[in-house]
C-alpha cells in the first residue's frame, strides 16, 4: 500500500488512478491518512468490488449459509442436469 499526499493526487489523478489498479494507495492530508484511492484493471473487478459491499448481496449469502448449517441447503449435484 502506498501512501501519498491529496496536493500529488490532485496535480495527477490520471496517474495515480492507474498505479492503485494494482494496489490502493492511501492519500494523507497533512501527513494523515485521510481516504484509498482503489483502481480497477477490468469491470470485472469494479464488479467483483461492488458485490463483496453489496449489503443485499451479503444478507443473502448469509441466509444461504444459515441454511445450508441448517441441513436446508440444495447439493450441487442435485441442480444439475
Amino acid at each position: 500500500m502506498k501512501k501519498v499526499a491529496l496536493a500529488k493526487v490532485k496535480d495527477d489523478l490520471s496517474r495515480y488512478l492507474r498505479l492503485a489498479a494494482g494496489d490502493e494507495i492511501v492519500i494523507t492530508r497533512h501527513g494523515r491518512p485521510a481516504g484509498v484511492l482503489i483502481g480497477f484493471a477490468s469491470e470485472e473487478d469494479w464488479f467483483e468490488y461492488r458485490l463483496e459491499r453489496d449489503p443485499r448481496f451479503l444478507a443473502r449469502v448469509a441466509r444461504a449459509r444459515e441454511a445450508i448449517g441448517r441441513g436446508r441447503g440444495v447439493r450441487l449435484e442435485d441442480v444439475r442436469d
